[in-house]
């Protein structure tokens, strides 16, 4: 028997799956290692400064890697140098926008009383800038679809990162504050790698122009809301926990939303490739290839997610002690789980509405569905803390809230295509399928 070829494999999917799995794995691995050094507290203050700093990031991100993807992918060389330029010069302002935001706060800082919020406006502003360099990279390489480079960028962040963490371990000085440096070099060490190897195309910031940058900026104010649904709901329960319940009941909280990677990691990995492959075939006037994306990947995923559900039901208590450690047996940490993993059928419909309309140039459609989520969303967790009292009045929140999303999106996507859940099912189980097949056949051979 022939073993398969290591050329199979050679693609923007499988490259982007693996790159979204080492991430996550080393995520995971830091998260094991500091649930086990850390209190609950401490774990809680610095699962809140990572939700302020992904928010942050949510909206960087959002207002411009798929403005990125759309005005960069494909394009001539002289075109694609005026499109990075222009971003650059919003992605600049956007940080330094974010900085001053942040220093308002500081200077505030002695009448504040919550300690979670005193370190995250400490360390904020200097975190956010280390990132700058090695985000922008990545907008640029998700719309070259290079994924090769994004897993070597991904291997030195987050495995730099996870090796000093268990020397700090080992050493036993795993704290907060060592843990917050470390999170400020590593992404300054990677910004750098990025910078030195000509990965930014920082000098594209000369061909900025004003059209460019009025026309990206106006794409994107609402091309965020896709990035901010997907950072939405956790990110507001962390700061009604954190304020009303405290961060030990927050670090129960975010257990099981760092299992939920299991379906994040494909999740993104399709979203990414998908994006690129739906803007290309926009940017050629090819609806048809467009709308056939958008249903595939959606549908696949779906199916694909099933097996994963039925397996993390009856080993949700398994998963929460291997990751949490014991002191976290016994907690509400598993049934989050569970719950969140049978919600998590929804979510390739509710990102893929979301990317289809950012393509479509519906980004207002997608700003407003954040806003219905919140409207959703906010009142249903505080009534429901009023009510019980404990982690499960904002937990019941998450379904109403994916669901107002999700039939928000999809109502306003169909009046731009034809497009429904029954076409999104058989499109998936039929490329699942052939999926299937061409793997089967791949292996005899």
């Amino acid at each position: 028997m022939k073993l398969i070829k290591l050329s199979n494999f050679k693609n923007k999917h499988f490259l982007a799956l693996v790159g979204n799995v080492v991430i996550s794995g080393f995520s995971v691995l830091t998260i094991a290692v500091l649930y086990r050094g850390l209190t609950k507290s401490d774990i809680g203050t610095w699962f809140f400064f990572l939700t302020i700093l992904g928010l942050a990031d949510a909206i960087r991100n959002g207002f411009l890697t798929t403005a990125t993807v759309k005005y960069y992918a494909g394009t001539t060389v002289e075109r694609g140098a005026e499109v990075l330029g222009s971003v650059w010069y919003l992605a600049i302002a956007l940080t330094v926008g974010m900085c001053l935001i942040n220093a308002g706060f500081f200077i505030a800082i002695g009448w504040i009383k919550n300690p979670e919020l005193i370190i995250a406006i400490k360390w904020f502003g200097i975190t956010f800038v280390s990132s700058l360099f090695y985000s922008f990279t990545f907008w640029i390489l998700i719309a070259e679809e290079d994924y090769l480079k994004i897993l070597w960028l991904r291997l030195i962040n987050s495995g730099s990162m996870i090796v000093i963490i268990i020397i700090l371990t080992i050493l036993k000085m795993a704290t907060l504050s060592n843990l917050l440096l470390v999170n400020f070099l590593t992404n300054c060490f990677t910004s750098l790698f990025a910078l030195v190897f000509g990965y930014t195309k920082i000098k594209s910031f000369l061909k900025r122009k004003k059209e460019s940058i009025k026309e990206i900026a106006n794409f994107g104010k609402y091309s965020l809301g896709t990035n901010m649904s997907s950072n939405l709901l956790s990110s507001i329960n962390t700061f009604v926990i954190t304020f009303m319940l405290g961060p030990a009941v927050l670090a129960v909280y975010n257990l099981p939303q760092r299992l939920m990677e299991i379906v994040e990691i494909p999740l993104r990995s399709f979203v990414g490739t998908g994006m690129s492959a739906m803007a290309i075939a926009y940017n050629n006037n090819n609806m048809y290839h467009l709308k056939f994306v958008s249903k595939k990947y959606a549908g696949v995923l779906m199916f694909a997610f099933i097996p994963i559900i039925i397996i993390a039901f009856f080993t949700a208590d398994i998963a929460v002690g291997l990751l949490g450690g014991g002191k976290y047996a016994g907690t509400e940490a598993a049934n989050i789980f569970r719950m969140l993993m049978f919600c998590s059928i929804l979510y390739p419909i509710d990102r893929f509405n979301g990317v289809t309309l950012d393509i479509l140039q519906q980004q207002k459609v997608n700003f407003y569905k954040v806003l219905v989520m919140i409207a959703a969303n906010l009142p249903i967790a505080f009534i429901g803390i009023f009510l019980f009292k404990n982690i499960w009045g904002v937990a019941i929140a998450t379904p109403a809230t994916l669901l107002a999303g999700l039939l928000f999106g999809y109502y306003h996507l169909r009046k731009h295509m034809e497009y429904s859940f029954k076409e999104i099912i058989i499109t998936g189980y039929v490329e699942s399928l052939e999926i299937i097949r061409k793997t089967l056949a791949k292996l005899k051979k």
